[in-house]
């Protein structure tokens, strides 16, 4: 583990936060509360988690949710199968279930013997029940294994980071725990210096152009799907290894479907060409 770098969170190398995120991580941070953040998919959420541990030096955990995760598999799970096997086949400290209770997620970073970066991605693909199951843990920042008696608390309250896509509310209890950030859309002089960070050496024309077509297509009211910043990232990296023009972008739109992922969309954007 590399040593903690600083105590307040700033940009890397590699993640432009702006001033506002910066100041609601620390905020976060100070106020020892997760930080609940939500945006566009492609903004950057699950990358902040990343870069906030490379930041201050510390391990990342990631709990990724989908939609059969349960709260009680953050925690630990007793591997009953397990042990009935080792049972069958004359396994010794069968007897010692200790053996077969495994840390989940949440169990890790409480268990951890430093302060770690917990990210629970994506929580609102879980049951509207989940964020509510998790009340208890994340205030108390303990919780009970009943199979060994044992309490398993917090060593080092980790830095807790959440990230919704807004796909389901989220109860009202469990935003009252939370600090909020909502990640705008870059405009347009924070997505230069956002793809910067990955294309030091970009050809400025080729992404004044990119980013003009880029923006122009976002406008499109009829386009469903509205490329992401990844999406820009990617087709500049895909124009820059093609060879291509700048000054042909918007006329051929060349790779597009590295931005473009949806035929309806196409069909739309080539119409206003046409």
């Amino acid at each position: 583990m590399s040593e903690q770098k600083g105590t307040e969170f700033q940009s890397t190398s590699t993640y432009v936060a702006s001033k506002e995120l910066l100041a609601s991580v620390n905020v976060a941070i100070a106020l020892q509360k997760p930080l609940l953040i939500k945006g566009e998919p492609g903004t950057g959420k699950t990358m902040l988690a990343q870069a906030v541990a490379q930041s201050l030096g510390k391990k990342l955990i990631v709990w990724n949710i989908k939609s059969t995760t349960k709260a009680q598999e953050g925690l630990y799970v007793y591997d009953t199968i397990q042990r009935l096997y080792d049972g069958q086949f004359g396994e010794e400290g069968v007897d010692d279930i200790s053996r077969y209770i495994k840390l989940g997620k949440l169990g890790e970073a409480f268990d951890s013997d430093e302060q770690v970066i917990l990210l629970i991605d994506e929580i609102d693909k879980a049951d509207l029940e989940f964020p509510n199951d998790l009340l208890w843990e994340l205030d108390q920042m303990e919780f009970y294994i009943h199979e060994t008696k044992r309490t398993v608390k917090a060593k080092h309250r980790p830095i807790v980071i959440i990230t919704s896509n807004a796909e389901k509310e989220l109860p009202d209890a469990f935003l009252r725990r939370c600090i909020f950030h909502y990640i705008d859309f870059p405009n347009e002089e924070l997505m230069e210096e956002i793809v910067k960070t990955h294309y030091p050496n970009v050809e400025e024309k080729l992404l004044k152009n990119a980013m003009e077509v880029f923006y122009w297509i976002r406008s499109i009211k009829d386009v469903r799907k509205k490329p992401s910043t990844s999406e820009l990232i990617d087709w500049i990296n895909a124009l820059q290894i093609g060879g291509i023009s700048a000054d042909k972008l918007r006329e051929e739109l060349p790779f597009v479907g590295v931005v473009v992922k949806k035929d309806e969309d196409l069909e739309t954007i080539r119409h206003r060409i046409d």
